[in-house]
């Protein structure tokens, strides 16, 4: 839908979530700029209704013919066996008009960029992008738009926008919706509690279950010894608010972003309504340069769609952003309950505010342990006396219960006056001559801002002349500008009419719905590509899965991998080099221990590898990157990244640093592989990985970058801003082991890095010492041990099992390989897995 706003002052568009067609057209009504929705494949909300192929393409005509944009996700990562499809997928997109598609695979981009080269790319927010080189690389791969990690402030925003600006690359942020506790696309957590990944868009929300936050002492293999439960009152410890930026959108507003996002293809058609137009209406308001402050009934109705609590988010510095106390919708206070009358099934509720429930709402009445909520609907609008209602509940409620609206009947009346409004139509300028008595009709229409597009049609009515009543100008107009029903209206009609002629006005009304018909299969084919771009799109789609499904050479040769492993500390990195490492990761921030750690390596014909944290902001870059010259001619021979832009931040800072890339660089496939060559001397698989798809990926990638697998540790699961451990313990954490127990009396290991992130570990440990048959025989290149903070004793033993389960595997010794087995579960901290490579994810 065209709005005003466009002429006024230049806004961020407003993106609005369509995970169906009915919210779709609420977010049309409501007054989006741009939508973004799914097919059934490939995008990251699985469980959302989305679009099938028909229904994706119709959805595009209908958002294009009301102005709106259609950006459509495909940002699941990818195996190397579902390419094909994604091609295929791609080029449907391509066809239909799509106006952009959200990626998180590299190797998906790659294939985009190949066969479809004119559809316009967006880095989805799972690509985790912080900082400005991410954004640079971004524009580089072709991405017009970056997502950004919504753990940014707008501080870095503004930061990396005017670096991003000269690259021609806009910049998107999330303004209203759920927040998610990890950074996206870095969580495994409900991969590795169940199977479902996040990654694959099957995220089972395990951040919104509760834990406790367990500290110990440690044993001589870092695992805990002791534990016991810290002290605290609230249960879900991963538990976010929901994000709102609204009242101080006007600051937004003048930031320099083109897109302000709102999450939500999971909720319902009231939710994606009832925010989109309040947003809408502010944004016009702040355009047209009214003295716009937020209003207390849209921050209502806001509340009233979802919540969970609203925090204005990383991106506008509010300090509060967890809501650890109960994980589900909050809605409005209400009240508290004073008495309840079994007989009657009644609470007695005194009211806090000049809210009045009324009948056909929805309530909540809360305690202390949400496992005891209850929930009703309000029947019959209860009498208000002395400030107490009565109100039928069919669970005892015990008094001090808090009570919430959860869901207003008002607010249901008044979405539905959202989607029964008109849509504001496209205006058609037209003109009508005639010739020989056949009226040929053009329309000039604007239908996006851009060159105006004008449509030609030539009737097939011939009208006679008049025996008697001829037709006059104004029965011509009336019938000519009758375009109900249609996303059109005539702002202008210019007839040139010789006059004295007749024909029914049937045949006119036939005419008009006729040449309407054209003028809007001209908009939408003027979104679309020609014949021309298609027939060339569709030859090199077919090559391209040609090669895909009959990938040439014969894949790498059987090898015997080296052993890695990851550290924190000099004595870890020792021990390391002593069991048999060729290469040690060592995630430290004091330069003088890498110098330390380098010596010891070089000594016994290792490599040191700086391994940086998971996520790179600026501070980090601008204090870690001056550092490297020196730390190269120290002995230091490469850093370890998780993205592309820290990756380009080591590469300019010294080029001769070999770069390794870490499991959060998520390499599903052989085309990211490629891409990701040419930076990379190693890149670890992701851990997701069934063995199957490994061995696809290993055979595929050719000899660079060189594979790493990780074999053993407990799998990183979770890379989160939350202060976690000092919010709950209030104090920061000492040496000791911290974890997150679930209502499984599973036990999470839990670490904090120097710039106070939290890091949470899978509670089980993977191990493949019993697979190295299988990885040797994938040409795997090197295994990966994670010893992080599990002590010099664990980090030597486990190097130099591994050694020898290579050793054993390389002789055929499966005997041998049983025995060491055994030793790794005498270590082990929370059991063994064979995790992903063994079981797969769910589909």
């Amino acid at each position: 839908m065209p709005h005003d706003h466009h002429k006024t002052s230049v806004l961020p568009e407003l993106l609005a979530p369509a995970g169906s067609p009915e919210a779709l057209a609420a977010a049309v009504a409501a007054g989006a700029d741009a939508v973004y929705l799914a097919g059934r494949r490939f995008g990251a909300r699985h469980y959302a209704a989305n679009f099938s192929d028909e229904e994706l393409e119709s959805a595009v005509g209908y958002a294009h013919l009301h102005g709106v944009r259609v950006y459509v996700t495909v940002n699941v990562l990818v195996r190397d066996a579902e390419l094909p499809d994604v091609a295929r997928y791609l080029l449907h997109l391509y066809e239909i008009g799509v106006d952009a598609v959200l990626v998180q695979d590299l190797g998906v981009a790659a294939l985009a960029r190949e066969i479809v080269p004119d559809l316009i790319l967006h880095a989805s927010t799972q690509m985790a992008i912080h900082n400005r080189e991410g954004v640079a690389r971004a524009a580089r791969e072709g991405f017009s738009r970056a997502v950004l990690a919504r753990e940014l402030t707008l501080s870095e925003i503004e930061d990396i926008a005017a670096d991003a600006g000269a690259r021609g690359i806009g910049i998107e942020v999330f303004a209203h919706g759920a927040l998610c506790y990890c950074y996206s696309g870095q969580c495994l957590l409900s991969s590795v509690i169940g199977g479902r990944s996040g990654n694959r868009g099957m995220c089972a929300q395990p951040c919104r279950k509760p834990y406790r936050l367990m500290a110990a002492g440690t044993d001589e293999y870092g695992r805990p010894r002791n534990l016991r439960a810290v002290p605290g009152d609230d249960r879900y410890l991963l538990s976010t608010r929901d994000l709102s930026v609204y009242p101080r959108l006007d600051v937004l507003a003048r930031a320099p972003v083109a897109s302000l996002k709102i999450e939500g293809r999971m909720r319902s058609v009231e939710y994606v309504a009832t925010v989109t137009a309040i947003y809408r209406r502010a944004l016009d308001a702040i355009a047209a340069g009214e003295d716009w402050s937020p209003s207390r009934e849209d921050m209502r109705d806001l509340a009233l769609a979802f919540n969970r609590e609203f925090t204005e988010g990383y991106i506008l510095g509010a300090r509060e952003i967890m809501a650890r106390d109960r994980p589900g919708n909050r809605g409005l206070p209400l009240g508290t309950v004073t008495g309840y009358d079994s007989r009657r099934r009644e609470a007695t509720v005194r009211l806090t505010g000049d809210l009045v429930p009324r009948s056909g709402d929805g309530l909540a009445f809360c305690t202390d342990d949400p496992d005891r909520d209850a929930g009703a609907v309000v029947r019959g609008t209860p009498a208000v006396r002395s400030g107490t209602v009565r109100l039928s509940v069919p669970a005892p409620v015990d008094p001090g219960a808090r009570v919430f609206l959860t869901k207003s009947a008002d607010l249901e009346e008044r979405t539905k006056r959202i989607l029964e409004r008109p849509l504001q139509p496209l205006p058609l300028d037209v003109t009508v001559v005639w010739e020989d008595g056949t009226p040929d009709l053009e329309a000039v229409v604007d239908p996006d801002g851009g060159e105006p597009l004008r449509v030609r049609y030539r009737s097939d009515l011939v009208m006679e002349p008049a025996r008697s009543r001829p037709l006059i100008e104004e029965q011509i107009a009336e019938q000519l500008t009758k375009t109900g029903g249609t996303p059109f209206a005539i702002r202008n009609l210019t007839l040139r009419y010789p006059g004295g002629l007749f024909a029914p006005l049937g045949e006119l009304n036939r005419v008009r719905r006729a040449f309407l018909e054209r003028v809007g299969e001209a908009v939408l084919a003027a979104r679309r590509p020609g014949e021309d771009a298609v027939h060339a799109a569709r030859e090199r789609a077919g090559k391209a899965i040609a090669g895909l499904e009959r990938p040439a050479g014969s894949g790498r040769e059987e090898r015997l991998p080296s052993v890695s492993v990851y550290t924190s500390t000099l004595e870890e990195a020792e021990a390391a080099v002593r069991g048999g490492a060729r290469t040690v990761y060592l995630e430290v921030s004091v330069p003088g221990l890498l110098e330390e750690a380098a010596a010891v390596c070089r000594e016994a014909g290792a490599d040191l590898v700086w391994k940086w944290p998971s996520i790179t902001r600026r501070t980090f870059l601008d204090a870690a990157a001056p550092l490297l010259p020196s730390l190269y001619h120290a002995g230091v021979r490469g850093v370890m990244v998780s993205g592309t832009g820290a990756a380009d931040a080591v590469r300019r800072a010294e080029p001769r640093m070999a770069l390794y890339g870490a499991a959060g660089l998520n390499l599903w496939n052989h085309r990211a592989a490629a891409e990701l060559a040419p930076l990379f001397l190693r890149c670890t698989a992701s851990p997701e990985l069934p063995a199957d798809d490994l061995a696809g990926l290993a055979a595929l990638a050719g000899d660079t970058p060189e594979l790493e697998v990780l074999v053993q540790g407990n799998v990183e699961a979770m890379v989160t801003e939350d202060r976690l451990a000092a919010a709950v313990t209030g104090k920061e954490p000492g040496g000791r082991f911290l974890g997150l127990q679930d209502g499984r009396n599973r036990v999470f290991p839990l670490r904090c890095d120097n710039e106070g992130r939290t890091y949470i570990a899978n509670a089980v440990e993977t191990s493949l010492i019993d697979r190295l048959p299988r990885i040797a025989g994938m040409g795997i290149d090197a295994v990966a041990i994670d010893a992080r903070g599990r002590g010099a004793r664990y980090a030597g033993d486990m190097a130099g099992i591994y050694r020898a389960g290579i050793d054993a595997a390389g002789r055929g010794d499966p005997g041998m390989l049983s025995a060491l087995k055994d030793e790794v579960k005498r270590r082990a901290l929370g059991g063994i897995t064979g995790g992903h490579f063994v079981r797969g994810i769910e589909e």
